[in-house]
Order: C-alpha cells, then structure tokens, then sequence
C-alpha cells in the first residue's frame, strides 16, 4: 500500500482547482458542458454582411491635380510620397501621364450630359430647317413681287410717273 505523502492542505487546494463534475466521466462533462452552452450563452453571436467592396474612381480634376502635384516633385521620394498620401500606384500616375499625352484629358470641362449628337442626323435636320425656311421666304418674296406688280398696274392707269424697276420685273 502506498502512503500518501502530500499534506493535508495541499490536497484540499487541489479539490478546490478541480471541479466535481470532471471526476464523473467524459460523457457527464460533455453532457454538462454542451446543456451548459446553451442555457447560459455569455453572449450572442451576429452574423454581419460585408459590403461589396467598389473601385475608387478618379475625377478629371483628381488627375489633373494629382499630375500637377508629381511634374512638381523634385526631391528623392516626394513622388513616393505623393502616392502613399492619394493612395495610388505609379502604373496610375503613368498611365494618366499616357492619357494626358495622347490629348484624352484634353476635354476635360464640362461635358454635356444626354446623348451624343449623330452628325448625320444633325446635318439632315438642319438641311431640313434651311429648306423650310427658304420655302417661307421664297413665299413672301412671291407676295411682295405681286403686291409690286399691282402697285405698277395701278400707277398706269392712274398716269403716274414710275422710276426705274429696282426688282428688273416687267
């Protein structure tokens, strides 16, 4: 028989650290631990929806000023600088670079918004209002040649003088 060397009092701390349902088996443990979970919740668990995560999209005035800002660095790592701060690339910088060079920038105030205008059509439609608006003058040229021709009439049998014919009408 082997005699328990430990003192009394040191025992009595173990029995406190080790709780009296361990000693019963894994499956009573178990069984306390899973019935425990889910009476006693510490706390809820939330299920969040991240959004989507949306590309940044630069305006014309971001490049441009940004541009700006580079061709202005002179100094070692300014331009390293500049990018951490707008939070961009250099394929970015150089990239709007190839664009400025290619003249892409170069419309850059302000655009019209709608839709885009057909040539053709804008050349047929104002055909159409300069033929409509010869009509109506060639019509009111027509009333006016009339209106002289009766003017003449009536000189002649009035017996008035006439001077020249300005028009070349008969």
């Amino acid at each position: 028989m082997q005699k328990n060397l430990k003192p009394k009092a040191a025992m009595e701390t173990m029995n406190l650290l080790i709780p009296s349902t361990a000693s019963q088996g894994a499956r009573r443990a178990s069984e306390d631990a899973v019935e425990g979970g889910r009476q006693n919740a510490p706390y809820e668990v939330h299920m969040e929806v991240v959004a989507r995560a949306t590309r940044r999209r630069f305006t014309n005035a971001d490049k441009r000023r940004i541009l700006a800002k580079a061709d202005a660095c002179t100094k070692l790592g300014e331009i390293g600088a500049l990018l951490r701060r707008e939070g961009i690339y250099s394929s970015n910088l150089s990239s709007w670079r190839h664009q400025r060079e290619a003249g892409e920038l170069a419309a850059l105030a302000a655009q019209k918004r709608g839709p885009k205008v057909n040539p053709v059509l804008a050349e047929t439609r104002r055909f159409e209002q300069l033929t409509r608006e010869n009509q109506r003058l060639q019509s009111q040229l027509d009333k006016a040649i009339l209106v002289i021709e009766v003017q003449k009439k009536v000189s002649i049998l009035l017996g008035l003088s006439l001077p020249a014919d300005p028009l070349g009408s008969t």
